[in-house]
């Protein structure tokens, strides 16, 4: 349903107008997405309730046979680009604004339940605080193979807009669980039968030299600090050999060239 707003103020977008993810998820219970990617993969995915769609004119018009595919009761607000811009405080330069709620939070223990006696490759996220990084991840596990991300609960909402974005969708279709520590994640990984592979630049076995197993778990953690001893007491360490004068990698880059590795071992 397209609805003309011609003035930013309209109490219709309040919901658009902090783009806050803290203020979103607090006012709604909802969050935002960003970027006509994005916008299609939520679509397409399904899996989170899509509550209404902000878009510039320009945008409208370009996206119109992705629009038809929403429910006629979804509101679809078209504002002028430079109303838009008013009402967010700054040019959104690709026109493109949705607001989606969350479904109840998933916990790992009954993720990994749903992958019983199955083949599972799993992306285990430990600490990792910045949204650009636990964005490329998803980004990567669903380009690479992953069947799932876990997160532990100091690692950052994969729902915030930024980290959304920089996933290209991916956090909007791939399952995750966010929650637990990372010893808790790993123990209970042990539980479901899932071996888990830490990555630090301080170990001597190369993913692409080992056999995987048919169930998986690639633990990373934080650039700088990396995963605690405890944890990776509790896995078997592997890292990617170092040139250049490098230490070591972009956490998100690590995992994707593991990611490869592994899906190359078990393609042959």
């Amino acid at each position: 349903m397209i609805v003309p707003i011609s003035d930013p103020e309209d109490p219709r977008l309040a919901a658009y107008g902090a783009l806050k993810d803290r203020d979103v998820a607090g006012s709604s219970g909802g969050f935002i997405v960003e970027g006509a990617i994005a916008l299609e993969r939520l679509i397409t995915a399904g899996r989170f309730a899509l509550n209404s769609v902000f878009l510039s004119q320009r945008a409208a018009d370009r996206l119109a046979a992705l629009l038809m595919r929403l429910d006629s009761h979804i509101p679809v607000y078209v504002a002028p680009q430079a109303a838009m811009d008013r009402l967010i405080g700054y040019p959104i330069h690709r026109g493109v604004l949705a607001l989606a709620s969350r479904t109840p939070a998933r916990d790992a223990g009954s993720l990994l339940a749903g992958y019983a006696g199955r083949p599972l490759t799993l992306l285990v996220l430990i600490g990792l605080s910045n949204h650009d990084n636990v964005g490329a991840c998803f980004r990567n596990a669903s380009a690479l193979g992953a069947d799932a991300v876990l997160l532990d609960g100091s690692s950052c909402d994969p729902l915030y807009r930024k980290a959304i974005r920089v996933s290209s969708g991916a956090s909007l279709s791939l399952p995750f669980a966010h929650g637990l520590s990372g010893e808790e994640l790993i123990g209970l990984l042990e539980a479901h039968d899932v071996t888990c592979w830490a990555m630090t630049p301080s170990a001597s076995d190369h993913p692409a030299r080992i056999v995987p197993p048919e169930r998986l778990a690639l633990v990373l953690g934080a650039e700088g600090p990396g995963l605690t001893d405890r944890v990776m007491r509790l896995c078997r360490r592997v890292a990617i050999p170092m040139q250049g004068g490098m230490d070591s990698l972009n956490v998100a880059t690590a995992g994707a060239v593991a990611l490869a590795c592994i899906a190359l071992a078990r393609t042959g």
